[in-house]
């Protein structure tokens, strides 16, 4: 499910710094590239404002050649070093707001029993159950009541309510999972790196209809089924009067109105079992 802790805290070997001189181009792996590394080991995922600040800052530190469109190609070549160690930093968006992030996954690691050495058995049952019901729930979040109530269905090792309540913590902190008002749904973090195996072990999980991403969180169609993550829907249908289902055009059942825009700054809501509006009703 993700890199030990120990491991994503180990420092990278680094060189002392350039010396001062002419700019270089950057083809293969320099001290901006490993510091920029570093960090991301050391937090699991950023989003892009910060990678884009890291970018330029180890990049001038360095006297490495930077342009601000540049920050994938820099990834890039951090990439090329990284697979062959299956691992690789991958690029998404928050189901919630639509903020891109850049996480460091494990590659190698697909299932989510074969999580990090630092948690226990059924610390690992517990998360799998977890996600089973965030991924089936049609809001894609799960309560914490109903996840506490979990703690007597662990086949592993039972464990009391406060041992869950600290778990969900540890969750949380990790960046495996996402809590707001005690409702958990999974991390932006947990998707990326998770997405294959949620694919695998869940066949009712959709796409998103209009970025193709994996969506847990989203309103789907009744007609045609199609799912849409809340920042897509809102977007998509910014300008629409009467908002239309993209594949069917039957008309949307859900209200768009309070939708969070991509790259919004507003804190997104919680999305609870979607209130459905008939054409009839005024946008």
């Amino acid at each position: 499910m993700g890199m030990p802790r120990a491991f994503r805290s180990r420092p990278l070997p680094l060189q002392e710094p350039a010396s001062r001189g002419s700019i270089t181009m950057a083809s293969s792996m320099t001290d901006s590239h490993r510091r920029f590394l570093q960090v991301l080991m050391s937090n699991g995922i950023i989003d892009a404002a910060e990678a884009r600040r890291l970018h330029r800052f180890f990049c001038e530190q360095h006297k490495v050649y930077y342009a601000h469109d540049k920050l994938d190609d820099f990834i890039g070549i951090i990439n090329t070093y990284l697979r062959p160690l299956f691992m690789e930093i991958r690029k998404g968006r928050s189901e919630d707001n639509g903020k891109i992030f850049y996480a460091l996954v494990n590659l190698a690691i697909t299932e989510a029993t074969k999580v990090a050495s630092d948690y226990a058995e059924n610390e690992l049952e517990l998360f799998k159950k977890t996600m089973d019901l965030i991924v089936e729930s049609e809001s894609g979040y799960a309560s914490s009541t109903n996840i506490l109530n979990l703690s007597d269905k662990l086949q592993s090792k039972k464990m009391r309510k406060k041992e869950v309540e600290h778990v969900l913590q540890k969750f949380v902190q990790d960046k495996w999972l996402s809590e707001r008002h005690g409702e958990y749904t999974l991390h932006t973090r947990c998707i990326m790196e998770l997405d294959q195996y949620i694919c695998e072990t869940y066949q009712d999980v959709k796409k998103c209809n209009i970025c193709h991403s994996l969506a847990i969180q989203g309103q789907f169609c009744e007609t045609c089924g199609i799912k849409m993550h809340l920042p897509c829907t809102a977007k998509y249908f910014k300008s629409q009067p009467e908002p239309r289902c993209p594949h069917c055009n039957d008309i949307w059942p859900h209200d768009t109105r309070d939708l969070v825009q991509p790259d919004s700054h507003l804190s997104p809501r919680i999305p609870r079992t979607p209130r459905r509006i008939s054409s009839s009703e005024p946008k």
